[in-house]
């Protein structure tokens, strides 16, 4: 069974910068994508960014500028997300999330879907940036 445990989150001043964690167990073989999505209050989910597990690709949103860096460490099976520059906008639950691909997405878009579609999911971390 997949668990996903996210941490770091936390209030922060605008202009700051954070590290997510997601820590995960109970996944089998090497082509997994483990990513993030967040949901502001009232609002609907979006994809963040996504990380294929077996060689470190890296996936992110299109409607993201580029102040969201994700990252692995195999070794502590953990995936990170840091995010810079932090905005009021940014105040959302991030939420982590994995699943096992066939094969490599070729895109965000088929990435993020993937995981939006069929991913196993954590409880999410909330992040909230105040001016």
């Amino acid at each position: 069974q997949v668990q996903l445990v996210e941490s770091g989150g936390g209030s922060v001043q605008v202009g700051g910068s954070l590290r997510l964690s997601c820590a995960a167990s109970g996944l089998t073989g090497s082509n997994n994508v483990i990513g993030w999505f967040r949901r502001p209050e009232g609002k609907t989910r979006e994809g963040v960014a996504a990380i294929l597990t077996g060689d470190g690709r890296t996936y992110y949103a299109d409607s993201l500028e580029g102040r969201f860096t994700i990252s692995q460490d195999n070794a502590k099976s953990t995936v990170y997300l840091d995010i810079n520059s932090l905005k009021p906008e940014d105040t959302a639950t991030y939420i982590c999330a994995a699943v096992r691909v066939p094969w490599a997405p070729r895109t965000a878009v088929q990435a993020l879907g993937d995981l939006d579609n069929r991913g196993s999911w954590g409880q999410g971390t909330q992040v909230t940036v105040s001016s």
